[in-house]
């Protein structure tokens, strides 16, 4: 069986740079909102529902033959670095984090699904991929959803389809979301313009750990907001269809920079590298931003000697929960800028 602290020692499947477009699309994920039928919602419902909804679904994961050898973990027992570690992954959300009552995460062998019980609703099951994956993703998800089936019964309607928390989520319960890095864009001015278009087509973009949380070096998660009145077939190709405008404009922008403003770029990516191979201090924010330059110029072929796995690898790990759990202790904010900046200079090397 797995262990917590197994995490930290392995790569996540979508953080190894692999799939189509995986120069700009970090990840794909899908993710589904169910619940159990004839038990209130988890915000409505009393501790003995909650703790009923948390049996149910627990027999049923263990039960899943997609879930063999998996991580099974009860937030109540999870220390708050464990927690935030498991947000920093893309695991768990902060919401289920916040809260401790008859809450649980499943995690397979390989980080590709996760499944939160009684976060908003009693499931919320993701896959997660390298690269632009949205229907490999669904094609799982939807094998794990009628694996799942087979010992839960859903609280589902005819009319409205499956019954969830929040009315964005009635419907389907899908959400498809892909994390993507987009600095084309942002140094050519034009993000703006692409946000405010998808907006107007039920896409949304937020920041790397998804609602609430801004965008940091340059990264964005793009996600469809409304799953009622619309097949999960049509929410993958919608959005599908859009990402691939969105990658197409991307491109665009990377090339105009090279055509237009090559010694500038080349110039902020080399100093990038620099900063990151010899900083003895890098605070968390700073080495996002210079991380997505480095990305910038491993993507366009100024840089050779990194691999982007490896910038995969470092964007989770120097962040504050991964470092500590590495240092196996708690860590003040000076210490983890010191050790960030060492973690990242001996990444470098190898």
């Amino acid at each position: 069986m797995m262990k917590l602290d197994d995490l930290i020692r392995q790569t996540g499947e979508w953080l190894k740079a692999e799939g189509p477009d995986a120069d700009i699309v970090i990840s794909s994920r899908i993710r589904i909102a169910r619940n159990v039928k004839d038990l209130p919602f988890y915000g409505w419902a009393g501790k003995k529902e909650k703790n009923e909804a948390l049996a149910v679904v627990r027999s049923a994961v263990e039960s899943s033959k997609y879930m063999k050898g998996s991580l099974f973990l009860e937030v109540s027992k999870l220390g708050e670095i464990d927690k935030i570690f498991l947000v920093e992954r893309h695991l768990m959300s902060k919401e289920h984090a916040a809260g401790n009552e008859a809450k649980a995460l499943a995690v397979d062998e390989k980080e590709i699904i996760s499944i939160m019980i009684n976060e908003e609703d009693h499931i919320r099951a993701q896959v997660m991929q390298s690269g632009f994956n949205l229907i490999g993703s669904w094609r799982i998800l939807n094998q794990l959803d009628d694996d799942l089936d087979k010992y839960i019964t859903y609280a589902f309607s005819n009319k409205f389809g499956y019954l969830t928390a929040c009315p964005t989520n009635i419907g389907t319960g899908l959400r498809a979301s892909v994390m993507m890095h987009l600095p084309g864009l942002i140094y050519t001015g034009h993000i703006g313009r692409v946000l405010q278009a998808i907006s107007k087509l039920g896409v949304t973009a937020r920041g790397m750990y998804g609602e609430g949380t801004e965008a940091s070096g340059n990264f964005f998660q793009i996600s469809n907001q409304v799953t009622l009145g619309h097949s999960e077939e049509d929410i993958v190709d919608n959005i599908t269809k859009l990402i691939n405008q969105v990658i197409g404009r991307e491109r665009s922008a990377r090339d105009y920079l090279m055509s237009n403003d090559k010694h500038a770029v080349t110039d902020r990516i080399w100093r990038a590298y620099g900063t990151l191979k010899s900083a003895r201090i890098i605070t968390s924010d700073e080495a996002i931003r210079l991380f997505s330059l480095i990305r910038l110029g491993v993507d366009i072929g100024i840089i050779k000697d990194v691999e982007r796995s490896v910038l995969n690898q470092l964007f989770i790990l120097t962040q504050p929960a991964h470092l500590q759990k590495i240092e196996a202790k708690k860590l003040t904010s000076g210490e983890r800028d010191i050790k960030r900046a060492d973690l990242i200079r001996d990444r470098f090397r190898t």
